[in-house]
């Protein structure tokens, strides 16, 4: 079996069938906003949106292209030239890896929201998914991932971190002033 792009079996869907994840930590500012209302507006879609069909709610999920799809709402008149559907291109697999292509797409080409990127490496350990995992599929290195745990406080993100003894306890009898130091105010 030869591997195939989902590009090449783009279909037309309303967009009332598509829905947005609860994952996606890319935040787009007002100008740049703008810019894709005008780009979308001159050009027209030229990218279609990635989604997961559902089918026990018969709706796209969105994996990349959520401003594209916000454009279509916010502006009537994309979505009367449009006849109300979006070109979208349907990846089939688990949520951690949809994730994970977001995430991905989203790198590729812009910034995350620090909090929200720290609750996808959350999510993905408590779906069972390793910091080795994380980093292959997220492109991120192990210092990345530490950090965005710690932001979450979770501890149960640590549980299985072998940590080593930063200092050891002295005797008491090296706890004892020295007589013949002088004591700092």
């Amino acid at each position: 079996m030869s591997f195939e792009s989902p590009v090449y079996h783009v279909i037309s869907v309303p967009v009332e069938k598509i829905k947005p994840n609860t994952y996606n930590p890319n935040s787009v500012a007002p100008p740049e906003l703008k810019l894709l209302y005008d780009s979308i507006r001159q050009d027209g879609y030229t990218m279609p949106v990635v989604c997961y069909y559902d089918k026990s709610e018969d709706s796209y999920i969105i994996v990349d292209g959520f401003h594209r799809y916000r454009i279509m709402l916010d502006y009537p008149d994309i979505y009367e030239r449009e006849h109300g559907h979006l070109p979208v291109s349907v990846i089939d697999k688990p949520l951690d890896y949809r994730m994970a292509s977001t995430i991905r797409h989203n790198r590729a080409r812009g910034s995350h929201d620090v909090d929200l990127m720290s609750n996808i490496v959350k999510e993905l350990h408590e779906l069972g998914r390793s910091d080795a995992w994380i980093s292959k599929h997220l492109g991120m290195d192990k210092d990345e991932i530490l950090r965005l745990k710690q932001i979450t406080g979770l501890t149960a993100m640590f549980k299985e971190v072998e940590f080593g003894n930063a200092w050891l306890p002295a005797d008491d009898s090296e706890n004892e002033l020295d007589p013949e130091l002088p004591l700092l105010p």
